[in-house]
C-alpha cells in the first residue's frame, strides 16, 4: 500500500499532472485509508515515531494547490528537519538521566549529545483530551504570554502552508534577573498523523526580525512536543517535550541547567490552569 501511494503523491508533484483532480483524489484516499489503518493499532514509542518519520516527508504529506517560492521551500525543509532531528533524540531511550521529578509525576529528563548539547525531555500527564491542548498548543499559541508567566509574547510572523509558521517569542526575564530577557525566531512545523500529534521547530533567520533591543537572541532546536493520547484513558493526554536551547550570554551550566528544567516544570502546571479555565 504505501509503494503505490508514494507513486502517486510522487505524481501529483509533475506541474503537468497538477490539473488531474482524479488522480489527486485519489492519492488523498490513499493517504487516508492508510493513516486510518495505523490509527487503530497500538503502537509502543519506537513505533509511533517511526510512523509519523516515515509520514512526514514532503511528497507524501501534502498535497498544495498553490506553489511555494525558494525561500518558502526553505522554511518548509527547516521544520521537516527539526521534526526529524528531534524524533531520532526522542527514538533513543540511552543515557537519559531525571533531573527532576514533581509530586504529581511530572518528569524533566536531560542527556548530552556531541552535536547539540544538553538536552531537557519533559514527561506529563495532562487531564484534558488531545484536541484540547493541541488548541491551545498550535492554534492559540498567540496566547501563551496570557498564562505562561515564562513568556511574554508570541507572534506569528508568516504562516507557509498548512504545516508551517514563522514565530518570533519573546522569554521574561527570569526572577532577580538571572537570565535576562530572551527572544527567539523559529521555524515550526506541525503535524498530525492519526493519534499523534508532533510540534516541532528550531531557530531560523527572517529578515523582517532583526534583533530587538532590550533582548538577548537565543538559539532553540532542534525542539518538539509530542502529544499522544493516554492508552485506555482518551480524555487524558501524554506530552512529551524535548528542549534543547543555547541562552547565548555568559551564564555558568549550573545556572542554565536549573532555569531550563523549572521552566519545562512550570509549563506543564500553567498550562494545566490554562486548560482547566
Amino acid at each position: 500500500m504505501l509503494p503505490a501511494t508514494s507513486k502517486l503523491c510522487a505524481a501529483i508533484s509533475y506541474r503537468h499532472l497538477r490539473n488531474m483532480t482524479g488522480l489527486r483524489r485519489q492519492a488523498a484516499v490513499a493517504i487516508s485509508q492508510e493513516l486510518s489503518r495505523l490509527a487503530w493499532r497500538s503502537p509502543g514509542p519506537s513505533t509511533w515515531i517511526h510512523q509519523v518519520r516515515r509520514k512526514s516527508s514532503l511528497l507524501s504529506s501534502r498535497l498544495e494547490e498553490k506553489p511555494f517560492s525558494e525561500m518558502e521551500m526553505s522554511y518548509i525543509k527547516q521544520g521537516e528537519e527539526a521534526l526529524q532531528k528531534s524524533l531520532r533524540i526522542l527514538e533513543d531511550q540511552d543515557g537519559w538521566k531525571t533531573e527532576t521529578v514533581a509530586g504529581n509525576g511530572d518528569k524533566v529528563l536531560s542527556k548530552v549529545l556531541p552535536d547539540v548539547g544538553k538536552v531537557f525531555r519533559l514527561e506529563v500527564v495532562v487531564d484534558q483530551p488531545l484536541d484540547s491542548v493541541y488548541g491551545e498548543l498550535v492554534d492559540n499559541m498567540e496566547q501563551m504570554g496570557d498564562w505562561n508567566p515564562n513568556v511574554k509574547e508570541v507572534k506569528i510572523l508568516e504562516k507557509i502552508g498548512k504545516d508551517t509558521v514563522i514565530t518570533h517569542e519573546k522569554a521574561a526575564a527570569t526572577p532577580g534577573n538571572i537570565v535576562g530577557p530572551r527572544d527567539f525566531v523559529s521555524v515550526r512545523c506541525s503535524k498530525r498523523r492519526g493519534s499523534t500529534c508532533v510540534l516541532a521547530g528550531m531557530s531560523t533567520t527572517y529578515g523582517a526580525m532583526p534583533e530587538q533591543e532590550g533582548f538577548i537572541r537565543a538559539e532553540n532546536g532542534p525542539t518538539c512536543m509530542v502529544l499522544r493520547p493516554l492508552p485506555g484513558s482518551p480524555s487524558q493526554t501524554r506530552l512529551t517535550w524535548l528542549l534543547s536551547i543555547d541562552l547565548k550570554g555568559w551564564l555558568p551550566k549550573t545556572i542554565i541547567n536549573q532555569v531550563l528544567s523549572q521552566t519545562q516544570v512550570d509549563f506543564a502546571k500553567h498550562l494545566r490552569q490554562r486548560l482547566a479555565q
